[in-house]
């Protein structure tokens, strides 16, 4: 549905409608929540993802032992009592597989795919304090107006820069925790060498060590 209000220019008498009502920037657990909330209340809104799903740092992070310190029961949704009745939590605490496949089944439950644009990233968010919208310019060269923008990108969207003398002449196999690849990784009979104790090198280790 076309948003039904213009903002008016006096000076020209020009009257632009925004294209959309908001624009939520991350298909992460905020992003997913933001796009329901919207559908709910009617609002033409539209979620912009890098990647090529939902999942948010669950997508980015599916390294061996992935998985989350907080009980699953709270690591969920509340706005929907019928959705807690129906997930059933196959862990006290869950794991990145599980995490993920979770938030595609509320994506889908609620349809909610529809508004989402993946693989698309946000190349400028320029407030048009004249017309009172925002010009949004994306990865693929269109240019979207709306109302609000909503960064859902949350803290955990961005891998930290490596900057290791040598790195380059290194001749193996270099993999980050964030981005691992979505395939099968053989590391079998392999020199293994883990740079980082942070969570995601302790939940690592064990399972690279086997």
């Amino acid at each position: 549905m076309k948003t039904p209000y213009f903002v008016s220019d006096k000076k020209s008498g020009i009257r632009e409608a925004p294209d959309l009502d908001a624009i939520v920037v991350g298909a992460g657990f905020m992003g997913i929540y933001m796009a329901y909330r919207m559908k709910c209340s009617g609002l033409n809104a539209k979620v912009i993802e890098a990647g090529s799903n939902v999942g948010g740092t669950w997508y980015w992070n599916r390294y061996p032992g992935a998985g989350c310190d907080i009980e699953s029961f709270e690591y969920s949704y509340a706005f929907s009592e019928e959705l807690e009745q129906e997930w059933k939590w196959s862990r006290r605490f869950p794991t990145q597989p599980e995490i993920e496949a979770y938030l595609n089944h509320v994506t889908d439950r609620f349809e909610l795919r529809d508004m989402m644009q993946f693989d698309t990233c946000v190349i400028s968010s320029i407030y048009d304090a004249h017309h009172a919208l925002w010009r949004v310019t994306l990865s693929d060269g269109t240019v979207s107006t709306a109302r609000f923008v909503i960064f859902a990108v949350g803290e955990l969207s961005q891998s930290a820069e490596i900057r290791i003398p040598g790195l380059d002449r290194f001749k193996g196999e270099i993999l980050h925790t964030f981005g691992w690849p979505d395939k099968d990784i053989d590391l079998a009979g392999k020199r293994v060498g883990v740079i980082g104790t942070g969570s995601s090198g302790i939940q690592i280790i064990p399972i690279l060590a086997q």
